[in-house]
């Protein structure tokens, strides 16, 4: 305590005046928080999970419910990951790159063509290819950063050249060789263990990265602070721009490698590869927003979707012979995800908006 002129004691420095210490903020109970982690409206997908998979073990109980059944979905769903988690970074910072698919294609294709037509080998011939994809990244990076276009539009231009450069380089036909059954090529896409692919090692190990990066650092902060409001961002002195030429150089990585995995899992270089992933990528992103972090694009969300989405195929194709079922099983809960995501990133930004000074307060 200090005295006054007046010879009184009054409060020292930094001590409140005329108001009660603030008391530390409260946890809640362990079983409200249990409760609150388990709700339907944190992890919904995982109950719609579990509704898929009773509903196909009684449409098909003398094949759904098995362990097979179960490998089949990871190991034929593991590309499809890594598709999915390529799209979560740009779309964290609000950026669409439609251009993923032909992405995927092209560094399938050229790998393929490096290994049968070159003495190079499978780790030349994949660097080639991965390195092809970061270029395809940079340049939409210029596109869409530099040059101010629309993502969607410029994505889905960049995406049009490279189906040219594809058909151009493979005639249109896929491009197969002996030298891509054997090792180590091979290995890439098919090598297992306990019954299960490495491709789903790799997804997992894409996943555990993303979500360390988003939910651990801070660019993951700075990410998600540029798509819930990039105005109120760049104020706060985050370099928004740099951070979306980043996710797009990274999402093509990523595709790029998803590429080369196929690539190995079918032993050719097929020119429409990516093609079939790009709605389903999409799909399982926006589903996986909806989950665990409501309103965020997250790896561990877009796992889960990845697995419903993928149980709901492999069932679908376990129950009925309609070749239509898969892509409207797909498109319906793209539709949903899509209503329920808009919301919930909708509300966000309006809260994120309504909290941020305005430059006459700054």
């Amino acid at each position: 305590m200090s005295t006054t002129a007046a010879g009184s004691t009054g409060p020292s420095v930094g001590e409140p005046t005329g108001a009660p210490p603030a008391s530390p903020p409260t946890r809640q109970p362990l079983g409200r928080r249990a409760l609150s982690g388990l709700s339907f409206t944190n992890i919904g997908a995982v109950y719609v999970w579990i509704v898929i998979i009773v509903v196909f073990s009684f449409w098909a109980p003398d094949t759904f419910p098995t362990w097979s059944t179960f490998q089949q979905v990871l190991n034929s769903n593991a590309v499809t990951g890594l598709m999915a988690l390529s799209v979560v970074p740009p779309l964290a910072a609000r950026v669409f790159d439609l251009s993923l698919a032909y992405t995927m294609s092209l560094s399938g294709v050229i790998t393929a063509k490096v290994i049968v037509s070159t003495d190079i080998g499978a780790g030349g011939a994949i660097a080639l290819a991965m390195g092809t994809a970061l270029v395809i990244g940079v340049i939409n990076g210029i596109v869409v950063v530099t040059l101010r276009v629309d993502s969607f539009i410029a994505t889905l231009a960049t995406g049009s050249l490279i189906q040219a450069f594809i058909t151009m380089f493979t005639d249109g036909t896929s491009i197969t060789g002996v030298k891509l059954l054997r090792e180590p090529f091979a290995s890439i896409g098919q090598k297992s263990a306990g019954g299960f692919t490495i491709p789903v090692l790799y997804l997992l190990v894409v996943a555990i990265a993303l979500w360390f990066v988003l939910e651990h650092t801070a660019t993951g902060r700075r990410l998600y602070a540029t798509g819930f409001n990039s105005d109120a961002a760049r104020l706060q002195g985050v370099p928004t721009d740099r951070l979306r030429f980043l996710t797009l150089v990274a999402s093509s990585a990523i595709a790029g490698c998803a590429g080369v995995v196929f690539a190995s899992q079918i032993g050719s270089g097929s020119p429409e590869a990516g093609t079939p992933y790009l709605l389903s990528s999409y799909a399982a992103a926006f589903v996986g927003a909806t989950q665990l972090r409501a309103g965020r694009f997250n790896s561990w969300g877009t796992v889960i979707a990845v697995l419903l989405l993928g149980t709901g195929t492999v069932g679908l194709g376990l129950a009925t012979s309609a070749q239509w079922a898969p892509s409207l099983f797909t498109g319906l809960v793209l539709i949903v995800a899509l209503v329920v995501t808009g919301g919930r990133l909708g509300l966000r930004t309006r809260l994120t908006r309504r909290r941020a000074p305005s430059k006459e307060a700054t």
